[in-house]
């Protein structure tokens, strides 16, 4: 009898003070042998943090024994009693009970493991961080995103233009940025996160050229940075976010290459953009400052200012304008000129036989250019300028096969025009009677 009270005393005593023995895989961690087993360790290591008076412990005890069983010679697992060692605990921010952390390469910088608390979903995490840990070691990589030296010297995984952001930087950045910004959150041993960092990387450059940095990719490692994690409810890795200046960061829910990533920057870049500027050919520069440095560029012929007034013509180039805004993603170039200040490129471009206001697309490298042959209209701009975009209407060759010359002209000073003044002829002095006889 007196065995079997011992027994179950021992036993309770046990539950009291410690969940785990040594006869599990689990390695039981203390002070006195933390650093020697798990930060000298070649080893990954998974280490819970544990109160052994814990309900959500206790539950997850038998399966983090299953889980060390099944790693056993592969990953480490430990476990350290944080109630009664409250300095390791404080030592690695363990703030709640169970934390598990992943010490990996870099056993200074542990990771939170945010999984599943089942034995299958703590082996997939450990086997994906030993994954990612071999293939850093491969690619003589220490893991996660880097801003430095080395990351410069990557070659194909190069990640100079992927801005690093932490719970200190990211609001001073991000926050109040007039730009739009990408950002992912990542987890160092997250298999997923490693296969998304070379598409990340490249789409980060390309973007940067593509937008003159105005959309900029950011990576935030989440299980460092673990008050920017906890702000924007970060549950998986990786979680991309959009964040643009007065709005709610939204998530970005779309492919994971390099091209996906690209194209939705550029449409981000793009209805973010102000619409391009519609501007007065004054000057050979400007007609060939802006067609050089776009795919197309849409120049409207407008009628006499005399034809229209101010009024007039303002109403025609707020059709532009519109035209422009709704069209910008294009990133085309829009002109316009008055009817006759520019004689030659009307010629070289057929534009009179219509009659005015006339519009021509004009594609500067195959010097080719299109007609518009609707109304000026919102609708009948629409029409052609959508044909256009989709690769239909018929082209001509631009007359000479260059530009012609332009004329310097003032711009339109946003008046209504004036009849020249003609000169004064005082017929006073003229004997109209004496000219009617000398002419017969």
């Amino acid at each position: 009898l007196l065995f079997v009270l011992g027994t179950v005393s021992c036993t309770l005593f046990l539950a009291v003070n410690g969940l785990y023995s040594a006869s599990d895989d689990v390695v039981e961690l203390t002070p006195t042998n933390f650093n020697k087993e798990v930060i000298q360790s070649e080893s990954l290591w998974l280490v819970e943090f544990y109160a052994p008076w814990c309900g959500h412990c206790q539950r997850l005890t038998p399966e983090w024994k299953k889980a060390a069983t099944a790693l056993k010679g592969v990953v480490k697992v430990g476990a350290v009693d944080a109630d009664k060692h409250q300095s390791l605990g404080g030592q690695y921010g363990v703030r709640g009970f169970p934390t598990i952390k992943i010490f990996g390469a870099n056993k200074n910088k542990a990771e939170d493991y945010q999984g599943g608390r089942t034995s299958d979903a703590i082996v997939d995490a450990a086997l994906s961080a030993l994954r990612s840990l071999v293939k850093d070691r491969l690619s003589g990589r220490s893991g996660g995103y880097s801003s430095g030296k080395q990351s410069r010297e990557g070659g194909g995984g190069d990640k100079k233009d992927v801005i690093e952001l932490s719970d200190d930087s990211f609001d001073k950045n991000v926050i109040n940025s007039d730009d739009v910004w990408m950002v992912e959150f990542y987890a160092p041993w997250c298999g997923h996160c490693k296969n998304l960092e070379p598409e990340w990387a490249a789409a980060a450059t390309e973007v940067k050229e593509q937008t003159k940095g105005k959309v900029k990719l950011a990576a935030v490692d989440a299980t460092v940075n673990q008050m920017l994690a906890g702000r924007y409810g970060i549950r998986g890795f990786p979680t991309i976010k959009i964040f643009q200046k007065g709005e709610d960061p939204v998530d970005y829910d779309g492919g994971r290459t390099r091209s996906d990533i690209i194209a939705r920057a550029l449409d981000l870049f793009s209805d973010n953009a102000p619409p391009p500027e519609l501007l007065e050919i004054i000057s050979e520069d400007v007609l060939k400052s802006t067609c050089d440095a776009h795919q197309l560029c849409i120049v409207s012929v407008l009628p006499h200012i005399l034809d229209t007034g101010a009024s007039g013509r303002n109403s025609y180039l707020d059709v532009m304008l519109k035209m422009a805004e709704k069209y910008k993603k294009k990133m085309w170039g829009w002109l316009w000129t008055e009817a006759g200040a520019q004689s030659d490129l009307e010629s070289s471009l057929g534009i009179g036989g219509f009659g005015y206001p006339a519009m021509a697309a004009v594609n500067a490298r195959k010097m080719k250019f299109a007609l518009l042959k609707g109304s000026f209209s919102e609708q009948g701009i629409n029409e052609f300028l959508r044909e256009l975009s989709v690769g239909r209407g018929s082209t001509a060759p631009v007359g000479g096969g260059a530009f012609p010359k332009i004329h310097s002209v003032e711009p339109w000073d946003g008046k209504d025009g004036e009849l020249p003044v003609e000169d004064d002829i005082d017929l006073s002095d003229v004997d109209l009677d004496d000219w009617d006889k000398d002419e017969l």
